[in-house]
């Protein structure tokens, strides 16, 4: 089970920027693809961004799509999320997560897919 620690969260005004980091533990970080969730209250968690173990491709949700950014390094063991002209309906916890699946061919973006979480960091977007 690979250990998961998220930072970066933080309160922001709409049209605002924020980079989250996720630190993962162990040395197959690069085997697995990596996500971004994030639930709100009385939400259900939902998908954000994922992106492929190999780095090569992602997938992003509508509703952030052309807004955040996936990104991850591998020599650092730590996945990125560079959120930009944030809206206030991103306030939420944001929750890193990685794969269950070793060098899964399809990026995945359904929460059962993962098994490893951190612990979320907390977004704000004030109006």
């Amino acid at each position: 089970q690979v250990q998961l620690v998220e930072s970066g969260g933080g309160l922001v005004q709409a049209g605002g920027s924020l980079r989250l980091s996720c630190a993962a533990s162990g040395r197959t970080f690069n085997s697995y693809a990596m996500g971004w969730f994030r639930q709100a209250p009385g939400k259900e968690r939902e998908f954000v961004a994922t992106i492929k173990w190999s780095g090569s491709s992602t997938n992003y949700a509508d509703s952030v799509k052309g807004r955040f950014t996936i990104s991850r390094d591998n020599a650092k063991n730590t996945v990125y999320l560079q959120m930009n002209s944030l809206k206030p309906e991103d306030t939420a916890v944001y929750y890193c997560a990685a794969d269950r699946i070793f060098h899964r061919v399809a990026v995945p973006t359904q929460t059962a897919d993962f098994g490893s979480w951190g612990q979320g960091t907390q977004v704000t977007v004030s109006s």
